[in-house]
């Protein structure tokens, strides 16, 4: 009877939910329950944005602690990747700047809004076994948080700010890196600029 159960219990779910549904419920909460990588993305405000703004994307000289040698402009050149596939009008400083010289560029250039990044903090546990002879650091999950500021350069109004924390998996943590952490996690709020879901694009 117990088997029953369970097997029109699935039936019943699958008839409700798509396999892109199930598979995306699935990723999330093997990722909430540690097995794979995970993130969590706190917004001050729900702004959409056209598809044609133009947003340029610079990056804070902010040293991350915990992760002191991650690359200079790292988290602008991730964002660069998750939002021009969404923005086709984006532009990247080569070079981490200042927000007054950020501003100044995206003026510059044009540009309708400044994606301000900033590598908040990281944690970069060993992964591998070289790492594991060559630090003490403890072997496991990577951590990082990613903060971001939307600001629309004709009147430096702040649209939108967001906290991005993600954490590395059991499955996924061999050979990673904090950075390794935070392309998805900024793919999907471009996404959530558009109001886009990623079960969407597909259909």
């Amino acid at each position: 009877m117990r088997y029953l159960l369970l097997t029109l219990a699935l039936a019943a779910l699958a008839g409700c939910m798509k396999p892109s549904d199930m598979a995306e419920r699935t990723g999330y909460y093997m990722g909430d329950a540690g097995f794979l990588d995970h993130s969590q993305t706190r917004r001050t405000g729900n702004w959409r944005l056209q598809a044609d703004s133009f947003i340029y994307i610079a990056q804070g000289h902010f040293v991350p602690p915990g992760h002191p040698y991650a690359r200079p402009n790292v988290v602008a050149e991730e964002a660069f990747r998750g939002f021009v596939e969404y923005f086709p009008q984006v532009r990247r400083a080569k070079a981490p700047e200042g927000l007054d010289e950020a501003m100044q560029e995206a003026r510059a250039a044009g540009a309708d809004y400044l994606l301000y990044t900033r590598f908040a903090r990281g944690e970069d546990n060993v992964g591998n076994w070289e790492e594991y002879e060559d630090t003490d650091n403890d072997v496991g999950r990577d951590r990082s948080v990613i903060q971001v500021m939307l600001i629309d350069t004709g009147n430096r109004f702040l649209l939108d700010s967001a906290t991005i924390r993600s954490r590395g998996g059991f499955l996924t943590f061999y050979d990673a890196r904090p950075e390794d952490l935070i392309g998805p996690p900024l793919e999907e709020y471009a996404r959530s600029l558009l109001g886009v879901r990623a079960t969407e694009e597909f259909q």
